[in-house]
């Protein structure tokens, strides 16, 4: 009996070698650092959308099946051509971070699936692109109001994928390209303002000068006639008084006459 028993062993154990060589690579599923995996069972309930596998190597069942989402920002570029609010045609170049919502990728999956950035987030790039820009002028997306403009393509674009279980970081203009006539003229426009506030900075200047010279003025003016007011000849005549006694403590010989000079004011003769 277990002569017997043996070969079935072998036979069993060999079927199930060529079991895994056949089916070894949709029963062994490596994930890897940035992604997560959401599985498809075929026989059992469809898509598990409430369990996420981590990165590592996971064993299903062969007629399973195991959708992998790369859950890294990723970068898209986007070139369009839109018109602006007058009428002309604007080229740009958008560029778009986004990813999917990691513990949400089963739901995800179930709605739009892996072509999610084809199906959802450039058809909402290009629609909210065209209607942004086309409420401003060339010059203002050129110039003024571009990080306005881009900030406004990217609220109303994450207002429309967030409920699509899409992350949007960001999105930036990289470049935007105008008609060549319209760049020139608009360079100009520019070079003209920034003339006219060098004009006007220097009229500033000027008048800034003048009222400061005039405030200057004023105020030696003020104060000669404080001067005027308080220097009386009797003053004059005290502070003379003074001088004399000073030079009269000297050293130096002199000859004082008290008396004989302009308001009476003593007259210093002599001295070395």
């Amino acid at each position: 009996m277990e002569n017997q028993g043996l070969p079935r062993v072998v036979v069993f154990g060999l079927l199930g070698v060529v079991l895994v060589f056949i089916f070894g690579s949709s029963m062994f599923i490596t994930i890897n650092p940035g992604q997560k995996g959401v599985l498809f069972e075929t026989l059992g309930d469809g898509l598990d959308k409430e369990t996420i596998y981590g990165q590592g190597l996971h064993i299903i069942a062969p007629w399973n099946d195991m959708i992998v989402y790369d859950v890294k920002e990723t970068e898209t570029f986007e070139k369009m051509e839109v018109l602006s609010s007058n009428g002309l045609s604007i080229k740009i170049d958008l560029s778009i971070l986004h990813k999917p919502v990691a513990d949400r990728i089963g739901y995800l999956h179930d709605n739009l699936g892996t072509n999610y950035l084809e199906k959802i987030i450039k058809p909402a790039v290009r629609s909210v692109t065209r209607q942004v820009i086309g409420n401003y002028l060339p010059e203002e997306l050129y110039n003024t109001k571009r990080k306005e403009i881009e900030e406004e393509i990217y609220k109303q674009t994450l207002k429309i994928v967030s409920e699509k279980d899409i992350d949007l970081p960001a999105i930036y203009i990289r470049d935007v390209t105008l008609p060549a006539t319209l760049v020139k003229a608009i360079e100009q426009k520019l070079k003209q303002e920034q003339e006219s506030l060098e004009y006007e900075f220097k009229i500033d200047k000027a008048r800034k000068e003048a009222e400061r010279k005039e405030i200057e003025a004023n105020g030696i003016a003020t104060f000669q006639q404080i001067v005027n007011r308080t220097i009386t000849p009797q003053l004059l005549k005290w502070k003379g008084v003074e001088a004399t006694q000073e030079i009269a403590k000297s050293e130096n010989a002199k000859v004082i006459v008290i008396g004989n000079g302009d308001g009476d004011l003593p007259i210093i003769l002599g001295g070395q």
